[in-house]
């Protein structure tokens, strides 16, 4: 699998400077222009699929450097697919094949795949303003036309590095750094594989030394992602994407605390934060396997249901979605579990027909039929316009912050709304089972914007009832 290749000569690629501006411009640097081949500079108003893939299918360019900035900013721009992990889910020719490759929805339809695309030249964010200024003045001054005339010698070029050495397939890198490893003794990597760590905790200790099924233990999954990507390495602030799931999951486990502390809930509520599943679902993939190898603290059979957090950071007044699988909602017993009456809380439900978005919980279902719930802030397609790019930003999110504040300033800042639910100790009120868990995510998902709705400004003796 070759994720965003970009691939550089050794010593780097040079090419003459010229700033992509108006379609002229293209046409100057694909054909007409006299000194190729060209790094290309572009505003973010030019970073689309049709400029890209001329570009890609041209010998003229040597390099892209995209400048970074919110000027000429595009209404939507999404370099993922337009049916994100549809290889590795649950919908497949053998469970739910008429809902497999997004026939029914098509979440992401303004995905345009650039993130997928194989460049034989690098592509660069300049973010850097000073840098920026720089590199414009050289070309002002030297590669400028005026009246269409040709700039003469000597030009203002630019060097671009990034070589990488992964080739074809993963298969074959990987076998060729292990051949590295054991025959050289300055071994060269030629690529990483993609890793690190899920995130998991429960509301009851479970014993993490004992692997395999757990005795008497019935555990309700309470999942988000923890990954965001972007076409830019770095560079994938995944709002939206990632960090609305993050904050509400952060807010249930910080309500719940003090009332499982107080009443304990019939079934273990178990806080997972998946890595890796912008990429085929790494992060729930390599849990579902362990559990199945016995190689983890809990096995399938101690899943009794699971609740994923979605995006759910760009809802529409109050509106969330509960997204289940149709296929599994067949069987009566799963869908008694997965039935959310007497909440109080008003909820949308999709047609019967449509099915799970993107989620962890397609990779469980890929295991064994387990009800669950995904909660988002979409009926259908992603409300997200900058899904898994590095334009999914706090202000995607309609979020602000005092000019004055630097960013890592801005990590720590707390809104008026955040200080009224951190002082206010009040505990919530819930329901049985896994409408335990459902209804708290929802009340907390709520918290950042209507704290004053759900916080007396007096705070009441705390109740708990289960």
């Amino acid at each position: 699998m070759c994720l965003i290749c970009l691939s550089a000569s050794m010593s780097g690629d040079t090419g003459v400077l010229h700033v992509l501006e108006s379609e002229s411009d293209l046409d100057w640097i694909l054909s007409s222009g006299p000194h190729p081949p060209y790094i290309v500079i572009m505003e973010t108003a030019f970073f689309n699929r049709s400029v890209m893939m001329r570009m890609k299918s041209s010998s003229r360019v040597a390099g892209v450097a995209v400048i970074v900035s919110k000027t000429g900013l595009a209404d939507n721009f999404s370099p993922h697919t337009t049916c994100p992990n549809q290889n590795t889910g649950v919908y497949s020719a053998s469970y739910g094949s008429d809902l497999a490759n997004c026939n029914v929805t098509v979440w992401n339809p303004l995905g345009n795949g650039l993130s997928y695309e194989d460049f034989a030249f690098p592509v660069f964010a300049l973010k850097d303003e000073n840098q920026t200024q720089v590199i414009r003045k050289c070309y002002e001054d030297h590669n400028l036309r005026v009246n269409g005339s040709t700039p003469q010698y000597p030009l203002c070029a630019m060097q671009l590095f990034s070589h990488m050495h992964a080739v074809t397939d993963t298969v074959t890198c990987m076998r060729r750094t292990d051949l590295q490893n054991r025959f050289s003794i300055n071994p060269e990597v030629l690529c990483d594989p993609l890793s690190d760590f899920n995130v998991w905790t429960s509301t009851r200790p479970l014993n993490s030394s004992a692997k395999g099924h757990a005795a008497n233990e019935s555990v309700v999954l309470a999942a988000t992602r923890l990954d965001g990507r972007s076409f830019f390495w770095e560079q994938a602030p995944a709002a939206e994407g990632t960090v609305s799931g993050i904050v509400t999951l952060l807010a249930a486990i910080q309500a719940l605390s003090p009332v499982t502390q107080e009443a304990p809930p019939p079934r273990n509520i178990f806080f997972t934060f998946f890595q890796g599943e912008a990429f085929d679902y790494i992060g729930s993939s390599k849990m579902v396997y362990d559990m199945e190898k016995n190689d983890f603290v809990i096995d399938l059979n101690n899943v009794h249901s699971m609740l994923e957090i979605g995006q759910v950071g760009l809802r529409s007044g109050q509106s969330l979605w509960m997204h289940s699988d149709p296929v599994s909602r067949k069987n009566d017993s799963v869908n008694e579990e997965s039935a959310a009456a007497g909440l109080n809380v008003s909820l949308g439900h999709p047609l019967f027909t449509q099915p799970l978005p993107p989620s962890s919980l397609q990779r469980f279902l890929r295991a064994r039929p387990i009800p669950g719930l995904v909660l988002a802030d979409h009926q259908t397609l992603f409300n997200n316009r900058y899904y898994e790019s590095m334009y999914d930003d706090a202000e995607n999110l309609n979020v602000t912050y005092p000019p004055d504040l630097n960013p890592d300033e801005q990590l720590v800042y707390e809104t008026d709304a955040a200080k009224v639910c951190s002082s206010c100790g009040c505990m919530l009120t819930l329901g049985v089972g896994v409408a335990v868990l459902l209804l708290s995510l929802l009340v907390t998902y709520f918290i950042s914007s209507k704290a004053e709705l759900l916080f007396s400004s007096a705070c009441e003796t705390p109740t708990t009832a289960y």
